[in-house]
């Protein structure tokens, strides 16, 4: 166990301007798995996650429905934090940055780099989109509208405070080059690096003056601080960050933050204007920022003008978490994007947890109350056709180990799947309903039934971290304690006697045609 080893996890705050999408949740699930993995494994996990609750798009947004932005947030961050709960995230701090005391951590921040040097009072001039809270100066644009979400942009002139990206833009590019870990993947690493801190980073604008929803600036209170510095401060300010040097314990223990989990349509916030104000803080930089593709249905962005958007409360009405949770991280690769329709999902259900996963724990536990009365019995005869079903399942935990700690999320859950379909094979191969048969083949059937109990252990103690209900259901169907990663090193910790009395479906198959019916209406 590594009871003295720490790890701080973070994810992107939703913004409360509207409901989140699944599309949204999903970025909260793989650093749930991630958050729950390294708690299995010994580790001392702080897991924040929150909203950030400042901006014009705020004040729109609750204008529109005849409320104070104040009300609207509330309302809108309750919301965020339930879909958290629903969907089973385990984190450990959920942040909001209306929060009077990281307000005035924000307001020292800004005055702290103010007094270094480092923020000046200009002028503005330039584009602004409203929804992604961002200026553009007109060579950013794309076709005249906005390159991050193709939407309209208003021209804006106004004095404002600036923020000296330029003149970290070489230290910057120094520490990415020098930290290979530091931005994955490495596709968006070269993009930050040759589409924007070779191109020469511009003076970033970090107040405005013509909203009032947001944090003032302490020694000039009709600017208001711009999104990013109130937002991206959040990872440091709820942990006990402080200007003046006086960190808290918590803040000491943590900090860097080990993984920054964020959206690939903001990861350029997240490794250049973030970093470069940790720089400038003069506090060390996370250790990896993980830029996740999207979630899209059938290809394309989920978008409310598209009309394609869905939520996972109105999903959790004809699925199980656990259902939903496993589709999103099996759905989504490393870099590229996934792909969602219901019909895809279904399928995905039925095939992967029905057949692969159910079917295998039902038949086995089956045939061992039918064969042994439900005494799992000892491992005996070893034969060649055991041993790749056994050193798959012995070097699972190291692989999986290395595939979360480089964010390879959906491919950690499909090697953990790929155990469970060896595991059907391997039935296919040793037929015990034919050595049940033959009163000499007594110990090779168990020998057989309990690599297959021992094998389905090792791969739901990894899928505690994944789909964990559903996981905690089949440990207590096989009645193990055995539950932790340490129990997985070897094969063989499935105490053999053992009794098993439960062999009911894990999930019930969906008929595709009936359910996708049901989702219509």
């Amino acid at each position: 166990m590594k009871m003295n080893k720490k790890i701080y996890i973070t994810t992107a705050i939703d913004y409360t301007s509207q409901k989140p999408h699944i599309g949204n949740n999903y970025e909260k699930v793989i650093a749930d798995v991630l958050a729950r993995y390294k708690r299995l494994d010994g580790y001392d996990v702080l897991f924040q996650t929150g909203t950030d609750e400042h901006g014009q798009k705020v004040m729109e947004e609750a204008k529109k429905v005849g409320t104070t932005p104040n009300e609207y947030v509330n309302n809108i961050s309750k919301i965020m934090k339930d879909l958290l709960d629903l969907l089973n995230i385990s984190y450990d701090k959920f942040v909001r940055t209306i929060d009077p005391n990281h307000e005035k951590k924000v307001q020292e921040i800004f005055e702290y780099l103010y007094n270094k040097g480092d923020i000046y009072l200009d002028k503005y001039e330039g584009w602004y989109c409203t929804p992604c809270e961002s200026f553009y100066l007109e060579k950013d644009l794309l076709d005249g509208k906005c390159p991050d979400c193709n939407r309209s942009v208003t021209h804006n002139s106004e004095e404002a405070y600036f923020f000296k990206l330029s003149k970290y833009e070489k230290d910057l590019l120094n520490y990415i080059e020098n930290n290979p870990d530091f931005i994955k993947p490495e596709s968006k690493k070269r993009e930050m690096i040759n589409n924007f801190i070779k191109e020469g980073l511009q003076d970033l604008c970090v107040s405005r003056t013509s909203l009032d929803w947001g944090i003032k600036v302490s020694f000039d209170p009709k600017h208001v601080v711009y999104v990013w510095i109130d937002a991206l401060s959040n990872y440091i300010t709820f942990i006990g960050y402080d200007v003046n040097g006086n960190h808290s314990e918590e803040f000491k223990k943590y900090w860097p933050a080990d993984y920054q989990i964020a959206g690939k349509d903001i990861i350029r916030f997240h490794t250049i204007y973030w970093p470069i104000l940790l720089m400038a803080l003069d506090i060390p930089l996370p250790k990896t920022i993980y830029g996740h593709p999207w979630l899209t249905i059938d290809g394309g962005k989920i978008s409310k003008s598209v009309g394609n958007v869905i939520y996972v409360d109105e999903l959790a009405k004809h699925f199980t978490i656990d259902q939903i949770r496993y589709f999103l991280i099996h759905s989504v690769p490393y870099q590229n994007d996934g792909t969602m329709n219901y019909e895809l999902l279904i399928s995905t259900i039925n095939s992967d947890l029905v057949n692969t996963l159910g079917n295998l724990v039902s038949r086995t536990n089956a045939m061992v109350i039918k064969y042994f009365d439900g005494i799992v019995p000892k491992s005996a005869l070893e034969e060649n056709e055991d041993l790749e079903l056994k050193n798959y399942a012995e070097e699972l935990k190291i692989k999986t180990t290395k595939l979360i700690d480089d964010c390879y999320f959906s491919e950690s859950l499909n090697n953990i799947m790929k155990l469970f379909r060896k595991c059907n094979k391997y039935i296919d191969q040793t037929e015990p309903w034919n050595l049940a048969k033959d009163e000499k083949k007594q110990e090779r059937l168990g020998t057989v039934l309990y690599n297959l109990v021992e094998s389905i252990r090792i791969g739901s103690v990894l899928l505690q971290a994944y789909i964990p209900e559903t996981a905690e259901t089949i440990l207590n169907k096989i009645n193990t304690d055995q539950r932790s990663l340490a129990s997985i090193d070897n094969f063989g910790n499935y105490k053999s006697g053992t009794i098993i009395t439960d062999s009911t479906p894990l999930f019930a198959r969906i008929n595709k045609e009936d359910k996708l019916k049901e989702l219509e209406t």
